[in-house]
């Protein structure tokens, strides 16, 4: 039975690597998958990107892309036997929607990856909803500078001070965001409470 997963975590979990050997596992027996990375991030060339050099080609999900419709249509044309989403905290609450109904009328399974919140510790609205909606939810981990699991990331400034406001949405990589443990991200941002 095809399910909706979510693979969620901080900065530099390896998002990107499993789900590059996921669709490389399913095309190595002969399924055919289709990818997806985001349009807001252009650093890629259409390519999904992994931190450790493997890299796949991609279709980009943004607000104009109907990815019901898209995957549907790719289905009729050669059966898909699995859908990648890369960058999926950038989806909208209507994407999810969409790959909802990919696996509950398609019959595909729909296997997203991204990350759980912002530098100011608040959900992505794309994320908000695949943690509300998704059969599965798998967070994948990291560590912070202390050995402790990071599950929160913070946006450096060029100078290295750490940023508290700002847009939710800034692309960027080891060079702006940095994985903390909750302790250290709240320290960082001068948020611990006196005892």
């Amino acid at each position: 039975m095809a399910k909706l997963y979510f693979y969620y975590s901080t900065m530099n979990a390896g998002k990107s690597t499993a789900l590059l050997q996921s669709s490389y596992n399913y095309n190595e027996r002969g399924m055919r998958t289709l990818v997806y990375t985001a349009s807001i991030d252009d650093r890629g060339g259409g390519r999904v990107h992994s931190r450790i050099g493997l890299s796949a080609e991609a279709r980009r999900h943004g607000p104009d892309v109907d990815l019901y419709r898209e995957i549907a249509g790719e289905h009729g044309r050669e059966p898909l036997s699995c859908v990648l989403v890369d960058e999926a905290q950038f989806l909208l609450p209507v994407h999810v929607r969409q790959l909802s109904a990919v696996v509950d009328q398609l019959g595909i399974p729909v296997l997203c990856y991204g990350l759980r919140t912002d530098f100011r510790g608040e959900l992505f609205p794309g994320s908000a909803r695949l943690l509300a909606v998704a059969d599965e939810l798998v967070e994948l981990k990291t560590i912070c500078h202390c050995g402790r699991k990071a599950t929160m990331v913070v946006r450096t400034r060029a100078d290295g001070r750490i940023e508290v406001d700002g847009a939710q949405i800034e692309i960027g990589g080891n060079e702006r965001y940095l994985p903390l443990c909750r302790r250290h991200f709240h320290e960082a941002r001068n948020e611990l409470l006196d005892a």
